[in-house]
């Protein structure tokens, strides 16, 4: 159809017969004529894409983790008083290339394990498991951690040449020292511990540990890795932002980067399902939380 107006029919006979509203070809006709296209609908926020993407960089500067979200920077802005959405934070990091690779998900097919891990109190179930690294004098090394459930909190991390079934129980005894005032016999009574199916952890003197300090061993499904997702979720937070990112010249460098590591977690890493708060302030809420 021509733009330009007919001399024998009018605009009503036209759109009926081509059976389209006049309101189309009003709208097209003000689309062509008006010189600037129109700005965006709704109140302008209080600071343009440009200075968002400016304070997005500082942030992701300033802050000890790398490869941070949208989520955990979109809550780092709102902590230093600059407020906007999650969606507007996750579009300016798009756009300015700010956004770390993202695995494309599995899709998801009947499993055993089908309920939750997460527990409503503190010391009631921890995880534990292994991963690995490479210093320059050691060659590979066993990492072995252990986290709380309820505050994601990093309880214990030990580094080994050998990973052995003696160095597997260094982060329990680490978490049993800390949070339950001693090593004596039954001084956790009331913990369980989650494990994979791992020879150190299956093995005699790991699990008559457990027993001796009151502790319930508590092995994951075999190959269903979510039913020990808390220790892997931090696997994963361990290694992006420090494993992947440096070199460490032998096992005492990659224990002294572990015990930063460590502190700096629980004290300033955000997890979403906690409300944006790290793990050592949710600890402390459930310390000030007189019991029911």
């Amino acid at each position: 159809m021509s733009h330009e107006p007919s001399p024998s029919y009018g605009i009503a006979r036209v759109t009926r017969v081509w059976q389209m509203p006049r309101s189309t070809v009003y709208a097209q006709r003000d689309r062509r004529d008006r010189p600037t296209p129109l700005a965006k609908r709704g109140p302008k926020p209080p600071q343009s894409d440009a200075a968002l993407t400016t304070a997005i960089r500082a942030v992701i500067a300033a802050s000890p983790f790398h490869g941070e979200g949208h989520r955990k920077i979109w809550a780092r802005l709102r902590a230093q008083g600059l407020r906007t959405s999650k969606r507007r934070t996750l579009a300016v990091m798009r756009a300015a290339d700010l956004l770390g690779p993202a695995r494309v998900p599995a899709p998801v097919v009947a499993r055993p394990h089908d309920g939750t891990i997460v527990t409503t109190q503190p010391n009631v179930m921890w995880g534990t498991d292994a991963t690995a690294t490479v210093t320059l004098a050691d060659g590979q090394v066993t990492i072995f951690g252990a986290i709380d459930h309820c505050t994601a909190e990093c309880v214990g991390l030990h580094a080994a040449t050998y990973g052995t079934r003696f160095e597997a129980l260094e982060p329990v005894r680490q978490g049993v020292r800390d949070h339950f005032g001693g090593m004596a016999a039954g001084a956790a009574t009331g913990l369980t511990m989650r494990h994979d199916h791992g020879s150190q952890y299956m093995s005699d003197d790991f699990q008559a540990e457990l027993r001796f300090r009151g502790i319930g061993s508590s092995p994951a499904f075999v190959r269903q890795p979510e039913g020990n997702g808390c220790i892997e979720r931090f696997f994963r937070t361990l290694t992006e932002p420090l494993l992947w990112v440096r070199h460490f010249t032998d096992v005492e460098d990659l224990q002294q980067a572990l015990r930063t590591f460590k502190a700096t977690y629980n004290q300033q890493w955000l997890i979403e399902r906690l409300g944006f708060r790290a793990p050592a302030v949710v600890r402390r809420a459930f310390a000030l939380t007189p019991a029911a």
